[in-house]
């Protein structure tokens, strides 16, 4: 990116029922914010304005049809759609899964070509968005799979006192345990801590391991994939020079503020780390996708139907997820610079022929 040039952040709609347009809307009435960043907004000037209209919101957009085409200083809105979308706020339909879909994968055709720097998603159905096209369990899975080139990606919940990785995200429970096995702990654990240095600018990070059972298993009385897996795991990372310790029993954890000594905390599954998260980040949690060439943040809450079209959303996590974004983008960035151009190897694994027959000759001589 070019230094005089402002990071462009592609913003996803999201669902076409929910609150999406009114908390991106609310977060670019401020024009502190188009100093700080391009946005970008992949979605339909048609329900864009349907939204703007119903809630009165003091906000303009600049319609564009290629990423190329968007103004610094401005709020853009990129047509990804063309169709009717009809719009019924607060209630679920394919419909709007659709659309949401769509500006998903033009977001993900666009970032191929390189054409925006960072990606915040709008709250989307995880179930009004299934189709042939779409059959992942959420952003994270169909993000890494569209443009993860191989990279493993991890979900990542935080604000300024907490930062809360998961082993398994959207697994239903009863597929938990069976999923938490040794590789794939040490496997979250490495990306976690190489996230926390290079996207966080963490030097030495301490990560805190949570448990699988109540009690942390209890030495085996209440489960015993804390002996088997989870501290084997825990010895593995240590011996790679990760910071990790544990296993946690997660009440007692959070319920004690342990997590204040760490740099982040590695759960075994979505509600166990989530839970406690939410309650503890209140309205300024931010989803951050770890692991992959794509830098992509969202707000911490979903579609929210209940609230929809009523006026009363709080952007601030929405706000703080652009902010992230930002930040990781320019971490990335200072932290690769001096790995860009490393030294040449000073030392040779093979000498050269000459260098051989030299020695070879010297050897005969000694002889």
């Amino acid at each position: 990116m070019e230094e005089n040039k402002k990071i462009r952040v592609a913003i996803t709609h999201g669902d076409t029922n929910g609150i999406g347009y009114e908390i991106i809307f609310k977060t670019f009435s401020d024009p502190a914010m188009l100093e700080l960043c391009t946005p970008i907004i992949y979605g339909s000037p048609k329900v864009a304005t349907f939204h703007r209209k119903m809630l009165d919101l003091p906000v303009n957009f600049t319609i564009i049809n290629t990423a190329e085409d968007a103004h610094e200083g401005k709020l853009n809105l990129l047509t990804t759609f063309d169709e009717e979308v009809k719009v019924e706020i607060g209630q679920p339909s394919k419909e709007a899964g659709s659309a949401a879909l769509k500006a998903l994968e033009r977001a993900m055709k666009d970032f191929r070509s390189g054409l925006f720097d960072v990606l915040v998603t709008a709250p989307i159905n995880k179930n009004n968005i299934q189709s042939e096209a779409f059959h992942f369990a959420g952003h994270t899975e169909y993000i890494e799979t569209s443009v993860g080139d191989g990279n493993k990606a991890l979900m990542i919940l935080l604000n300024e006192k907490l930062r809360v990785a998961l082993v398994t995200t959207h697994l239903p429970i009863s597929e938990v345990a069976k999923s938490i096995t040794k590789e794939r702990i040490e496997e979250k654990a490495t990306i976690f801590y190489n996230s926390l240095k290079r996207d966080f600018r963490i030097s030495n990070p301490r990560i805190a391991v949570l448990g699988l059972n109540p009690h942390a298993g209890d030495g085996g009385v209440i489960g015993n994939e804390e002996q088997e897996f989870i501290k084997p795991a825990i010895e593995e990372l240590s011996e790679n020079g990760i910071q990790a310790f544990g296993p946690y029993p997660a009440d007692g954890f959070f319920g004690s503020e342990s997590y204040n000594e760490f740099d982040g905390v590695l759960a075994m599954y979505h509600d166990q780390g989530l839970a406690p998260f939410k309650t503890i980040a209140e309205d300024d949690g931010v989803n951050f996708t770890a692991g992959l060439p794509i830098v992509r943040t969202s707000p911490a809450h979903g579609t929210a139907y209940d609230i929809a079209g009523k006026g009363i959303a709080d952007e601030n996590s929405f706000r703080q997820a652009v902010y992230l974004a930002i930040d990781v983008f320019r971490n990335r960035i200072e932290y690769d610079e001096p790995l860009a151009n490393p030294l040449k190897k000073l030392y040779h694994e093979h000498r050269d022929e000459s260098e051989k027959v030299r020695f070879a000759i010297q050897k005969k001589r000694e002889e």
